[in-house]
């Protein structure tokens, strides 16, 4: 098995191999990766990057593409106003933040419809990845063992596809705070929708609509945070692309497909 490994490219496997790993953990450290050097020179399929040896052979594999990463960022861009602004618009100690839309009249008129454009490029962002982030048994072994993630200890954990199931659990905590946020904001959207429903359904929507952007504000920041947590995560965000190291020790089983030709990203 270690052989046919070799054969097709892949970095040597320190499990199977023995020794060291290929610098593994350098990729994640120092934004290096030593397994470029011990990797074979075959591509591993059409998502290898054609950058060439940089840094004593690095190797890059795609992660995002640039349609990807720019609906990432305006979905990012849209939070931030929606999250400063809606904070302005639930009390008057925070109204200090309507002046990213503009402050006053304008913070009530532009809110609804930033939350649209957000609403808009999430569902096309989640339709490109939402069968990366099916659960699979693996994912529940991964949850299982929690405290092995807290503390980095990813060579006990069961290989991770192109997502782990924090981040599958945070996609679908999105799309849950995503409905609700539209359904609720589509009813209290006093200029267009609000006079179609009854007292009662708008003061209700606008405790869910504060909720779920309560909901949405924590799940950023867990995301933000874990993307810090491990290096790497905002690069591959900003530049499309990870070293073999990165991949391989943080999410082996989609490098493995990926080596493979079992999936273009």
């Amino acid at each position: 098995m270690a052989e046919d490994l070799n054969r097709a490219g892949l970095p040597r496997d320190p499990l199977l191999h023995g020794g060291r790993a290929d610098a593994a953990g350098a990729g994640v450290a120092g934004g290096g990766d030593g397994m470029g050097a011990t990797g074979t020179a075959g591509a591993i399929g059409p998502t290898a990057a054609p950058a060439g040896p940089r840094h004593g052979g690095v190797r890059w594999i795609e992660r995002y593409t640039a349609g990807e990463r720019t609906n990432h960022w305006i979905v990012a861009i849209t939070f931030v106003l929606l999250a400063a602004s809606g904070v302005a618009l639930f009390h008057p100690s925070m109204f200090w933040l309507s002046a990213v839309l503009g402050g006053g009249t304008w913070v009530r008129i532009l809110h609804p419809f930033v939350g649209v454009v957000m609403f808009v490029c999430f569902v096309l962002l989640a339709l490109r990845m939402w069968r990366h982030n099916l659960m699979h048994a693996r994912d529940v072994q991964w949850l299982k063992q929690i405290n092995d993630v807290l503390n980095n200890r990813e060579d006990r954990l069961p290989e991770v596809g192109k997502y782990n199931a924090g981040q599958k659990v945070l996609f679908y905590v999105l799309i849950l705070c995503m409905l609700g946020l539209l359904a609720s904001g589509i009813v209290i959207w006093r200029q267009y929708f609000s006079f179609y429903f009854p007292i009662g359904v708008i003061r209700a929507a606008s405790v869910l609509h504060a909720v779920c952007g309560f909901g949405i504000i924590c799940a950023i920041i867990v995301h933000i945070y874990a993307a810090l947590w491990v290096k790497g995560s905002i690069g591959a965000m900003v530049r499309g692309k990870v070293t073999w190291g990165w991949a391989w020790k943080h999410h082996r089983a989609w490098f493995r497909d990926v080596a493979a030709g079992r999936m273009r990203k």
